[in-house]
């Protein structure tokens, strides 16, 4: 596994990089013999420090998680803490994520956008027409609801398009406000007649 630790507006210390170097490898590969390659970031907010941590551990599998402490040490342990629980959470079916999936209908490719965040004081007599500040080509993956589920998780993400394999729709997953997980199927009404 290539593993890059950086900085962000602060240098990493000999010691806390030998941390996360000896402590990473460790904490995946008790789940995964050849992860690709993996990135801590270590910046500072404030009083705090903040460890950012993304792995590759599969095609199209990424793994985040991050946290904050008065520490850098302390954020990185509490961070792999994040990445470790939610492997294990989830090991058995990663480990049979590519299991059947013979089946499975490619991964469509789609264009992704970047909008700028309205400022509060924009009173501009322009019409609502939102400015994009990147764009990039993505794929949206085939997947049952519950891997759609598991990826959001893993990725420590707030919601997630997929195409859903059991009829082939575009399905989007989203974490609530209430902590539970929204699923917006519009083929939900298919067998009734909706005019």
């Amino acid at each position: 596994m290539h593993l890059s630790v950086k900085g962000k507006q602060l240098d990493v210390g000999a010691a806390l990089r030998e941390h996360i170097e000896g402590e990473l490898p460790t904490i995946i590969g008790k789940y995964f013999d050849n992860p690709t390659d993996a990135q801590v970031t270590v910046s500072k907010e404030g009083p705090e420090f903040r460890a950012d941590i993304t792995v590759h551990v599969g095609k199209g599998i990424l793994l985040q998680g991050h946290a904050s402490s008065g520490d850098a040490h302390a954020a990185f342990d509490i961070a792999a803490g994040h990445v470790g629980k939610r492997l294990r959470r989830y090991k058995r079916r990663l480990r049979n994520h590519h299991k059947g999936r013979d089946d499975i209908g490619e991964a469509l490719r789609a264009q992704q956008y970047v909008l700028a965040a309205e400022a509060e004081d924009d009173h501009t007599d322009e019409p609502d027409q939102p400015v994009v500040i990147a764009e990039m080509e993505t794929e949206i993956e085939t997947l049952t609801t519950g891997e759609a589920v598991m990826r959001m998780d893993l990725a420590n993400q707030s919601a997630l398009m997929f195409r859903n394999s059991a009829h082939g729709g575009l399905n989007m997953i989203y974490r609530r406000d209430d902590g539970n997980i929204g699923w917006v199927d519009p083929r939900g009404t298919r067998g009734t007649d909706v005019d």
